[in-house]
């Protein structure tokens, strides 16, 4: 007789499996239920041992299903884990990745980090905010940008508007050739008054060589070309979505330039901008954007955060890139520090920026009379406002300044490029935050958060892209690569804990500034 080992008392008390499974026992997994049929048969393994399985696999660098299979047919771990059930195959494994869990992973997600916060490792005080770029899982041959489909746009539009002018003087029609865009419904309906007109005429087409066709025939074909193309445009104008460029294999996708450039090229790959934030060195947060900038990616990250999680971050740390008066305004309005580098901190301390006389900051600025004064002592002074509408849609009021008289400046060559006065646009308000903002960065405070921003931000992506190797998604779509990376997150998060839990390092949330 041969009697079944059991696989526990191979696995190590301390062993991160441990953990994993203690952790996730204390989940609730009702929502999770809710996404299978209740007719049918029960599924071979446990929704919640096969949600673990994942997330073991994603602790230990293993993404593909078809590896995460094998690994659960040979590796101890994965046995335990699946509690004595069958091994799941591939396609299960992935029916689970990207139907399953694609409506509930943030909720299982947001419980992680509340039982964070029971343990004492997430107080809800400073979150660390990053973002870097991912390549999707698309082809990168298969781009369409949005510059290009305008302008081929035009000329369909310049075609179809004089095809409809010479068809009207053809059959004595009155169809509207206005200046506004032609619509596909529109040519439908001139589509249809030919057919009629071939089928009362008994037209015949014909194709090959040597056959000649009727001219009805050749106003057909160029018309539903016209319809097809238009309709074409029609679609990528409403993938774009703001963006300038989307992939055919993955419209979500953007092109965007990545740190990994091995042919050193600049070369445009179609990827996703990744946004966490972390407390504690866990990440706390997670969102996925097509938007390559990541000052528009602030607002919407945040009013995620406020959705999911019970409270809200006091301080919000974030570097240059996030830095606009609307993300400053949004910070304050939700009673929250900013802790934003300025773009032009790391520039202002060079000699190059305090010898630059066209420089606002090296003027000398009287507040009652609201101007400037040069180096030439030339006053500028105020003409007017003027209104700066952002991408987002952000409308920010813009003061307006000239110089008195540029003509006889012996600076003017150093100071502007402008034929004539010198002028300045600038808003107030924008200025106004950036001092509180820089005032909070160079507090003693703001030297901790900032030196522990670069530590735990850029360590965890460091940690994700180096040490876990993941540069680029299996799945497609926005909602499969949340999915895909918010497991990524639930591993890192776990060996974050289980090596504090084993080095003793638990209930410390930030670096202490180490002095030579």
């Amino acid at each position: 007789m041969i009697f079944p080992i059991e696989t526990g008392i191979l696995i190590p008390e301390d062993d991160s499996a441990r953990l994993l499974s203690q952790i996730m026992e204390e989940l609730d997994y009702t929502i999770l239920m809710k996404a299978y049929s209740k007719k049918g048969r029960n599924p071979e393994v446990l929704p919640k041992n096969l949600f673990k399985i994942l997330l073991y696999a994603y602790m230990n660098n293993i993404y593909s299903s078809r590896k995460i299979e094998k690994a659960c047919q040979r590796d101890i771990n994965f046995m335990w884990l699946l509690q004595g059930h069958k091994a799941p195959d591939h396609n299960t494994i992935a029916r689970f990745r990207t139907k399953r869990l694609i409506n509930i992973i943030d909720n299982l997600f947001s419980q992680f980090v509340t039982k964070l916060q029971e343990l004492g490792e997430v107080e809800y005080k400073n979150i660390f905010i990053d973002g870097t770029k991912i390549e999707s899982m698309a082809n990168k041959y298969t781009f369409v940008w949005k510059k290009s489909t305008n302008k081929f746009e035009i000329k369909l539009q310049e075609k179809i508007k004089n095809f409809i002018k010479d068809f009207n003087l053809d059959y004595n029609t009155e169809y509207i050739v206005s200046e506004k865009k032609v619509e596909s419904i529109y040519l439908q309906e001139i589509l249809k008054f030919l057919n009629e007109k071939r089928k009362n005429e008994n037209i015949v087409f014909v194709t090959g060589k040597g056959k000649r066709k009727t001219k009805i025939q050749k106003e057909i074909e160029v018309l539903e070309e016209c319809i097809k193309k238009q309709s074409k445009y029609d679609s990528y104008n409403d993938t774009f979505e703001g963006r300038n460029s989307f992939s055919k294999t993955d419209k979500d996708a953007t092109f965007m330039h990545m740190k990994e450039d091995h042919m050193r090229n600049s070369q445009l790959k179609p990827g996703y901008n990744i946004q966490i934030g972390v407390e504690g060195e866990y990440i706390v947060g997670i969102d996925v954007s097509n938007q390559r900038s990541d000052q528009l990616t602030l607002i919407p990250f945040l009013d995620k955060l406020s959705a999911t999680l019970p409270q809200k971050f006091s301080n919000v740390v974030a570097d240059a890139g996030y830095e606009s008066e609307e993300n400053y305004l949004y910070l304050e309005s939700n009673n929250q520090n900013s802790y934003i580098k300025p773009q032009t901190y790391e520039s202002m301390k060079k000699r190059s920026f305090r010898k630059n006389i066209g420089k606002r900051e090296n003027m000398d600025y009287d507040e009652s009379n609201d101007e400037y004064t040069c180096c030439n002592n030339v006053k500028l002074r105020r003409i007017g406002t003027t209104t700066r509408t952002s991408k987002s849609g952000y409308k920010s009021e813009v003061t307006m300044y000239e110089a008195d008289d540029c003509r006889e400046c012996k600076h003017k060559l150093k100071c502007t490029k402008a034929k004539g006065n010198k002028t300045m646009q600038t808003s107030k308000t924008f200025l106004k935050k950036r001092l509180k903002s820089l005032e909070n960065i160079t507090s003693t405070e703001g030297i901790l958060l900032r030196m522990n921003r670069s530590i735990q931000v850029e360590g965890a992506f460091g940690v994700l892209k180096g040490d876990y190797g993941f540069k680029r998604f299996l799945t497609r779509g926005t909602n499969n690569v949340k999915t895909e990376f918010t497991l990524l997150c639930f591993g890192y998060n776990i060996n974050k804990l289980h090596n504090k839990i084993q080095n003793n390092r638990c209930g410390k949330p930030l670096h202490d500034i180490k002095v030579a």
